[in-house]
């Protein structure tokens, strides 16, 4: 029997191999989608954690008002890094010093509507290394996500 010129036997054994091919390009179609996720991820808390360095060395050389009570020397969140703080060694008035121009979108959030300030989990500076805890200042920024990279290591201690 022809399908078209094509034998029903001839048919199928396409129908197969396209099947197969199939599998094997959605797993490296995902694969490629995490690899540029990670990328994303390490390109962004790059980033921030740059901008949170130039606020801390801002604070050092005395360029941002230092506050009695707050000694760390680093910002009170992430959104102060993109609006900026008003710089004391200045002789200008009102003149700012910035330090991110957006804040970068944590690729694993799942609601792209969340503001990114609100995507990253955020360690203060007196919070233990092995359990990032909220305080009065941002010392470091970690993803959310409870998955783990493709080198074995989860996100959240990238």
């Amino acid at each position: 029997m022809k399908a078209k010129g094509f034998t029903i036997v001839e048919l199928v054994i396409t129908v197969a191999i396209i099947a197969l091919l199939a599998t094997m390009v959605v797993p490296s179609a995902q694969l490629a989608l995490q690899r540029e996720q990670e990328a994303e991820l390490k390109r962004a808390l790059h980033t921030i954690r740059d901008g949170l360095d130039a606020y801390k060395r801002a604070w050092d050389q005395n360029k941002i008002k230092k506050e009695i009570d707050k000694q760390s020397g680093y910002p009170p969140d992430l959104q102060t890094l993109v609006d900026g703080v008003e710089d004391a060694s200045s002789p200008k008035e009102g003149v700012k010093i910035y330090f991110l121009r957006s804040i970068p979108r944590d690729p694993f959030w799942p609601d792209a509507t969340t503001p990114p300030a609100e995507q990253w989990g955020l360690r203060a500076y007196q919070s233990p290394p092995d359990d990032p805890q909220q305080g009065d200042d941002v010392y470091d920024v970690y993803t959310r996500s409870s998955k783990v990279g493709l080198n074995g290591v989860p996100y959240r201690e990238w």
